[in-house]
């Protein structure tokens, strides 16, 4: 019996040794490995204001998919106005940083960012840009490259727009049309729009322009021969109209007129538009997160393909009252949104 309890005991001491051994080894191998858990540098940059809480809809998305700012995930978010100088300045800061993702937005930024990072392996994430012969990617299904992400339906919404115009103003037969001039996605856009009004006997009437004061010149020349020739003001997707100070010189311009104003949602000093067709922007952040993260965890950018945001549509009835308008109750149970 005595000689059991011995060995029983040096097995008991043997395996207490294995098992601190093995303790102190993991605790080695943690302290001396020099791994810490990795930690993603994301720059972002924000290139509209109009639709920046893209920034926040991809970091919700992001942490339901266990990023964690601050631990292992960090945002650099640099903001700015449709500034092709101040693009180029911010890409090339992330570039230098070597940042583990760029996320962009809208097009142009998406375009500046994809020449920023040629020739690196730095990965862009766009969201809220149009890519129909932009030269942003191969094809949705294999974008190529370093870039992918979340696609503006641009052509869709513009002939949209002016469907639930006419819908609306069921007798407005010209429109007129404001844009910034040179824009890259306002032709694609018109190359849509231009056949559909054209089959519904809408005469369109384009106005380019580089600024607020060239937009508010180019206003007034419509009023020179005394009367005002145009039944409503449809917007396209571009960053002029959208901006406070060109959508108030609109806003001033169509209330002297009685000339309902719609494409975008816009509210500025007391002026509106009576419809928005468009992509929430918060939703097309979120929308980038799975891409992302399938992006840091290795699968080549160039293979993920893009994905297409849905269109959202927004009603200003009380806005629409006010002009007189009837708002048709159809047009009101297809709105995602109704503000009364």
């Amino acid at each position: 019996m005595k000689t059991v309890r011995c060995s029983q005991k040096r097995a008991v001491n043997f395996r207490t040794v294995l098992t601190l051994v093995a303790v102190l080894a993991l605790l080695l191998g943690g302290c001396c490995s020099g791994k810490k858990p990795q930690v993603y540098r994301v720059g972002v940059l924000s290139g509209l204001s109009f639709v920046a809480d893209i920034v926040d809809g991809f970091k919700a998305g992001m942490a339901e998919l266990g990023y964690v700012e601050g631990e292992n995930i960090v945002y650099d978010v640099q903001s700015t106005e449709f500034d092709m100088e101040a693009y180029r300045s911010i890409l090339d800061q992330f570039v230098e940083d070597e940042v583990d993702l760029i996320l962009v937005f809208p097009t142009e930024a998406t375009m500046e960012a994809k020449a920023a990072t040629a020739g690196t392996d730095i990965p862009v994430l766009f969201s809220f840009a149009l890519i129909e012969g932009m030269g942003i990617v191969d094809s949705v299904r294999e974008p190529g490259g370093n870039v992918t992400g979340v696609r503006y339906p641009g052509p869709d919404i513009a002939v949209k727009r002016l469907e639930i115009m006419r819908e609306i103003m069921p007798e407005a037969t010209r429109m007129l049309v404001p844009y910034q001039r040179g824009y890259p996605i306002v032709e694609p856009q018109l190359e849509a729009l231009r056949p559909a009004a054209e089959a519904a006997g809408v005469t369109l009437i384009e106005v380019p322009a580089a600024d607020e004061a060239e937009l508010e010149t180019a206003l007034q020349a419509q009023v020179q021969s005394g009367s005002v020739d145009i039944d409503a003001i449809l917007f396209v997707a571009e960053p002029l109209t959208v901006t406070p100070g060109p959508f108030a010189v609109i806003g001033k311009f169509a209330d002297e007129h009685g000339i309902p104003v719609g494409g975008a949602l816009m509210m500025v000093e007391g002026y509106e538009s009576i419809f928005g067709v468009n992509v929430q922007s918060f939703s097309s952040g979120k929308l980038a997160a799975p891409l992302a993260d399938k992006i840091l965890r290795g699968t080549p950018v160039g293979e993920i393909p893009v994905v297409s945001a849905e269109h959202f549509i927004q009603i200003n009835y009380t806005a629409a009252q006010k002009l007189g308008l009837t708002v048709p109750e159809s047009l009101l149970r297809e709105a995602d949104e109704v503000i009364r």
